[in-house]
């Protein structure tokens, strides 16, 4: 092992060591991370929840009721967390807040469900993009931030330019159902080229599924066979 491989192995550990890492929402001590045990035990795993749309139930079901009503343009969802408290402290700092080290654990929570959950994997992994207007507002996609780590940990191709957003739509928060559909209408388009039979649509929260429906419908219309969505986490119904 050369000197530099042998630095980049101790570094990290001999960093913990000095720093060691404190909890983002309670400042304790963390477990290995930004977090500690017990506020990451507080993020609620979401179950039971809907396969199909991953919409957080009572009691398990093989699907909710709007799912039996109206089937979704996608065949099926996984959301690991319900967006509660104290989950959404980290989303709100991730998101708004710039705070790309809440990202950096959400991400890590996101990766160690997959491994549990172990959803169906597929052939490439889509963030949701942003508008260009919104990103450079922004400074980067939460979604991006959420997919490169986990399709890496994954072994998951990672396509983030080739679904695009075409229309800088207004914010979906406040909107009900009905408005963000119409909101998010013709939103997207696909770059040119080939895509693979199976692919998985990740946005950061899903809450009343527009946005990941919308993208859906685009890949299902390309032709695509399979169209899954996953998302950190999934809000109760609205």
């Amino acid at each position: 092992m050369g000197l530099r491989q042998a630095v980049d192995r101790i570094a990290p550990r001999l960093l913990r060591t000095l720093l060691p890492p404190r909890c983002l929402l309670c400042g304790g001590r963390g477990d290995g991370r930004d977090l500690c045990a017990a506020c990451a035990a507080d993020c609620l795993p979401n179950a039971p929840c809907c396969p199909r749309c991953a919409l957080p139930l009572e009691t398990a079901a093989p699907l909710c009721g709007r799912c039996l009503k109206r089937a979704p343009p996608f065949a099926a969802a996984w959301a690991p967390f319900r967006y509660g408290h104290p989950l959404d402290l980290l989303e709100t700092r991730f998101k708004f807040g710039r705070d790309l080290a809440a990202g950096r654990v959400l991400a890590e929570l996101m990766i160690e469900r997959a491994h549990r959950d172990a959803p169906a994997r597929p052939d490439l992994l889509l963030p949701i993009p942003l508008h260009p207007a919104r990103l450079r507002e922004r400074g980067y996609n939460q979604a991006l931030e959420l997919a490169r780590p986990l399709a890496r940990a994954l072994a998951i191709p990672l396509g983030h330019e080739r679904l695009v957003r075409t229309r800088a739509t207004p914010p979906q928060t406040g909107l009900d159902a009905a408005a963000r559909r119409r909101n998010l209408r013709d939103a997207f388009a696909l770059a040119p080229g080939p895509l693979p039979a199976h692919v998985a649509l990740l946005d950061d929260v899903m809450t009343t599924g527009a946005t990941l429906r919308e993208a859906a419908r685009t890949l299902r219309r390309a032709g695509v066979a399979r169209v899954d969505v996953w998302a950190l986490a999934r809000a109760p119904q609205r």
